[in-house]
């Protein structure tokens, strides 16, 4: 006797479908599972014959076989549980066999009573069904709110194996849909607003602009002087994700297992601050499967470095394929995987080891050299994929107490969501300016005479290198944008070389 299901494991982001077939066949009572299995899927005999028992179906005492195709790929997790319990019933006539069985998709954890446990990377199969048009799709109870927010895809939500008995299932998912449907929406975290920063004009500004274009950023000042305090307060202004993005951005936390109970997409540009400690495969991704890293969980939003010169060499380098292509590819001996990362670098150090390098009310002690080996822990590479470097200099006391608040996250939001919808005019699919290439800015963002020769003599002058120069017109094509100007005029120009020259020789500020 013999029963197929359709599974769903997940690659990256991606979804790939998993044929289980179990056998039911003459001998002693065996039960072994073949096709790559991990040790959680290994494991599954176990959960599987407890649950059977505990929801009152009969264990067949066969020879059991099961085969989870294609077998070339490693089968990871406890997600299994399901379809194999399905394809045992199935094979051993305990439930009927019918089409919305033998065409569905299972995926869950099964617990010993018979109960599924909610999974991480549901959105992933989820997505994978509705582009290939696969369904229905029984899951977990606990992820019915993600089947809701992705749409477009037949679900059946199930809370235990006895409900595959009848068709109890469809009377609770609707249960389920009215229950959602009633909840409030998760409360959303407020970002601090840009208001509460007391002067730093030009600090505000840079944020601005690399908000406007998702352009890198990297502070550099003493302690206290506010470059973790501006960094926070960029998730603030900066747009919402599209219905695309906020799929694509759910999906990364549900693989990686960063979506709470219960929650659907997320809707709001994602912050990452690690700490300066991780290792290289938690900053861009890696380990076992693989599972995404910071720089993917920080996609369409913002990666903020605090402290850049005390994260490892290794983990700073590695931001090198990432901040240029968008996207990083971890290498394993079964394949390669890829994650998407595109997101805004916003990086923030002390100007030398003590922090008080040009300070004008402290004393440094830092020597030339100590100060030369600092800077030199970020590499010329990294320094070339930052598109603005700004000094952010202390606060005068009096002016730490002052009630002049500045302009609101609110109303700098509102210029950045028509900055970015002049990108997405010019360059459907992309709003980015900081990826736009060569060619797309002779497209868009063409020099006019005056302003070639001001970047000639400034590469000259400043020993600009030629990725220096296409990141400074991509500012500039965000300053433009950000006053609703066509061509890219000198004094946009101008304005982006001031973020790209306030180093000096040997890498310190000058």
């Amino acid at each position: 006797m013999l029963a197929r299901v359709t599974s769903c494991a997940t690659q990256g982001i991606q979804g790939l479908f998993v044929e289980v077939e179990a056998d039911l066949g003459a001998g002693l009572p065996t039960f072994s599972i073949v096709g790559l299995p991990d040790a959680a899927v290994r494991e599954s005999r176990e959960r599987v014959l407890a649950a059977l028992r505990n929801c009152g179906y009969e264990f067949p005492a066969r020879r059991i076989t099961v085969n989870l195709a294609p077998a070339h790929v490693r089968k990871e997790g406890a997600r299994f549980d399901l379809p194999i319990a399905v394809a045992l019933l199935l094979a051993s006539g305990q439930i009927p066999r019918g089409e919305a069985l033998e065409s569905g998709v299972f995926v869950g954890e099964l617990a010993l009573d018979g109960s599924l446990r909610g999974m991480r990377g549901m959105l992933a199969v989820l997505v994978a069904a509705k582009r290939e048009r696969r369904g229905p799709v029984y899951i977990p109870r606990e992820n019915m709110r993600e089947a809701r927010a992705i749409g477009g895809v037949a679900v059946r939500s199930l809370g235990s194996l006895k409900e595959l008995r009848g068709d109890d299932a469809a009377e609770t998912e609707a249960a389920v849909t009215r229950q959602i449907d009633e909840r409030d929406a998760a409360p959303r975290s407020i970002p601090p607003d840009l208001s509460e920063v007391h002067g730093q004009t030009v600090a505000r500004r840079a944020l601005e602009i690399a908000a406007a274009g998702g352009h890198n950023i990297l502070f550099v000042g003493p302690p206290g002087s506010g470059k973790t305090m501006l960094a926070r307060r960029l998730p603030g202004i900066l747009p919402p994700l599209s219905r695309e993005e906020a799929v694509e951005v759910s999906t990364i936390h549900s693989v990686a297992g960063r979506l709470p109970p219960g929650a659907g997409l997320v809707q709001e540009p994602p912050f990452r601050s690690p700490h300066h400690t991780i290792s290289d495969a938690g900053l861009v991704g890696g380990g076992r499967g693989p599972m995404p890293g910071e720089v993917s969980l920080a996609h369409k939003g913002v990666l903020f470095l605090d402290e850049l010169p005390e994260f490892h060499r290794n983990a700073i380098e590695s931001l090198r394929q990432p901040l240029e292509e968008g996207f990083i590819s971890i290498a394993r001996a079964g394949g390669a995987t890829t994650f998407p990362a595109v997101f805004s670098l916003v990086a923030a150090m002390n100007p030398c080891p003590c922090g008080y390098r040009s300070h004008e009310r402290r004393v440094c002690r830092c020597a030339p050299e100590a100060v030369a080996r600092y800077w030199s822990k970020i590499s010329g590479p990294i320094l070339d994929r930052i598109d603005l470097i700004l000094e952010v200099r202390a606060l005068p006391v009096e002016d730490l107490f002052a009630r002049d608040d500045g302009e609101a996250s609110a109303a700098v939001r509102a210029r950045i969501v028509e900055a970015r919808a002049l990108g997405h005019e010019r360059s459907p699919g992309s709003s980015w300016n900081a990826h736009l290439s060569a060619a797309d800015l002779d497209r868009v963002g063409a020099l006019c005479p005056e302003g070639r020769a001001l970047l000639e003599r400034s590469a000259a002058a400043f020993a600009i290198s030629a990725r220096g120069l296409l990141r400074v017109r991509r500012v500039a094509r965000s300053i433009a944008d950000l006053v609703g100007s066509g061509p890219i005029r000198p004094a946009h120009l101008s304005e982006a070389l001031q973020y790209r020259l306030p180093t000096g020789s040997g890498g310190e500020p000058g």
